[in-house]
């Protein structure tokens, strides 16, 4: 009972002189935790050769000798029991995907419980799925049971991604009204920079777990659910919601007449589907996470295969002759890595710096600069790989990656603005099927494309021109859906008796309520706790992006 009392919406009330800028880094607690899945492709190889012969080598896959998609599956269907046989890449990439299409699914079938029972209870329930699905996943690994891993991290783990992930959306926004894309853009910023933080960190961890005959990998995840159930506590526990009535002192709304793209009423939940602005950004989302999502993941083997032998000062070399040098193709690899460090940093800075520049453009103005600026760099990425301007080509992919993380960064922002801030994070929870459809459309085309052109004997550095145009294409769609969004209209919008009923059912209270009882968060916030907050969350962020900056720093030799 003291817990369920402890984890009450009404507990997490902000009094007065509440700071409520220890609201983004407590959301920055969770994200940078669960956007480690980003970074979950640095235990493929050491899990592709966990289990060793007599001889010390490793023991063949379950799929060996499979060679099309059919034979895949099936060498899938019996690694999932097996424990005389390794897994594959492909079968441990499904993990990668269950967490998208789960956290896509939990955030749109639980987004409206976490509007009622508020941001603590949910970033709990997050901590409990993520750091619990690791430690399963620990035990599949020890077991060599790769269904526990599908079960533990993708499913269970994808729950607690998508509770996660949306936590903070409605709460930020309610605290910064006056800043809205650049206090969801904090948070989401985390998400995109949990990879950097987690990913060097895990490889440091399977160092010292590791022995001659256990690559470390089944330590290194019950450590890690360790380290990341403090900060995710901590974050879930960090929460505080504003009272009804508050605003930031000085500030005072627009009038409804100066920008009719900003609602000042709320639309709720169960009708925000019904409206075609819900499937117009729905549209705009999912075209531009497909457009950016398949090339990031392929980042690395585009720019060898496009460059070859120009990446390593070897201009008369293609990529086929560097695949015969061990030597060269080492150099390449180390350059693609570093590739992919720079469109990573370029990612996360988008999410704050696109997310708070709308702020001042407008939402729907910066989805039109996103694709606009988007199909252009595709057609000038296209060309690049002509030139063979190695400058221009990266320069054109870091920009895209920054409009990616931007477009995630903007869109809880734009659906407040369409919608109210009322339901805005289970709005958001529905929409983000946005992304879990794109996870799988953007990495089907761009693979899928690839692999047909390698078929037919395309040389290396003519691949990926005609992909370019294809994602350049989804752009335009979602530039003709982003130009048809109009506000909202009145027959959507909840009467104000509605609103107030809304309110009771979700534990709100008025400001006078919360200034008499206050919650957790009545005492003043002294600014010292908000400096120890966020620079709680400032280190490991800085550890990472130090890190990913040495390994940039490759592509400027």
């Amino acid at each position: 009972m003291a817990l369920a009392g402890l984890l009450a919406k009404e507990r997490t009330i902000a009094g007065p002189g509440f700071n409520r800028w220890l609201v983004p880094p407590a959301a920055l607690a969770i994200h940078l935790c669960i956007g480690m899945a980003y970074g979950f492709s640095v235990f493929w190889k050491p899990l592709g050769n966990a289990l060793l012969g007599p001889d010390g080598a490793p023991l063949p896959s379950c799929a060996a000798g499979a060679t099309t998609f059919a034979d895949k599956l099936a060498g899938t269907g019996r690694a999932l029991f097996a424990t005389d046989c390794n897994w594959t890449q492909f079968d441990l990439g499904w993990m990668y995907t269950l967490f998208f299409v789960v956290l896509g699914c939990a955030a749109a079938v639980w987004g409206g419980w976490l509007e009622r029972s508020g941001p603590r209870k949910a970033g709990l329930v997050s901590a409990v799925c993520w750091c619990g699905g690791l430690l399963i996943s620990a035990l599949g690994i020890y077991e060599h049971q790769l269904w526990m891993l599908w079960l533990g991290s993708g499913v269970i783990g994808g729950i607690g991604l998508g509770l996660g992930y949306i936590s903070p959306v409605s709460t930020l926004i309610k605290w910064f009204p006056d800043r809205r894309g650049m206090a969801t853009g904090m948070a989401i910023m985390g998400f995109g920079g949990g990879a950097m933080i987690g990913s060097p960190l895990a490889t440091l961890l399977m160092s010292k777990f590791a022995t001659p005959t256990d690559p470390g990998v089944w330590q290194t995840f019950v450590a890690l659910a360790a380290i990341y159930a403090v900060f995710m506590f901590s974050g879930a526990f960090g929460y505080r919601v504003p009272a009804t009535g508050w605003k930031p002192a000085g500030w005072e709304p627009p009038p409804a007449s100066a920008n009719a793209m900003i609602a000042t009423r709320h639309v709720h939940l169960r009708n925000a589907h019904k409206t075609p602005q819900f499937w117009l950004l729905w549209i705009v989302l999912c075209m531009n996470v497909s457009a950016g999502i398949g090339i990031i993941g392929a980042a690395s083997p585009m720019l060898q295969e496009t460059f070859g032998g120009a990446l390593v000062s070897q201009s008369g070399l293609g990529f086929a002759d560097l695949k015969a040098d061990k030597e060269l193709l080492a150099a390449a690899v180390a350059i693609g890595a570093g590739f992919v460090g720079l469109i990573s940093l370029f990612n996360i800075g988008g999410r704050v710096v696109w997310a708070s520049s709308s702020d001042k453009l407008g939402r729907k103005q910066t989805y039109v600069i996103f694709f606009v600026l988007g199909i252009a760099l595709y057609v000038l990425a296209s060309l690049a790989a002509d030139w063979k301007s190695l400058a221009i080509f990266v320069a054109c992919f870091c920009v895209i990656a920054s409009m990616y993380g931007g477009g995630f960064a903007t869109i809880p922002a734009y659906l407040a603005d369409m919608f109210g801030t009322q339901f805005v994070g289970a709005i958001h929870g529905r929409l983000l099927t946005a992304w879990s459809t794109a996870g799988i459309l953007g990495p089907v085309v761009v693979n899928y494309m690839h692999d047909i052109r390698l078929e037919q004997n395309i040389p290396f550095d003519q691949i990926y021109a005609p992909i370019f145009y294809v994602l350049a294409a989804m752009l335009v769609v979602g530039l003709i859906a982003n130009l048809l969004v109009r506000p909202v209209a009145d027959r959507w919008f909840m009467s104000d008796e509605e609103l107030a009923r809304e309110k009771q059912l979700a534990h709100e209270k008025a400001l006078a309520t919360a200034n008499g009882r206050g919650g957790d968060g009545a005492q003043g916030s002294h600014p010292v706790l908000a400096t120890l907050a966020w620079l709680a969350v400032g280190i490991p962020l800085a550890y990472g992006i130090w890190v990913t900056l040495q390994k940039s720093a490759v592509l400027f030799r």
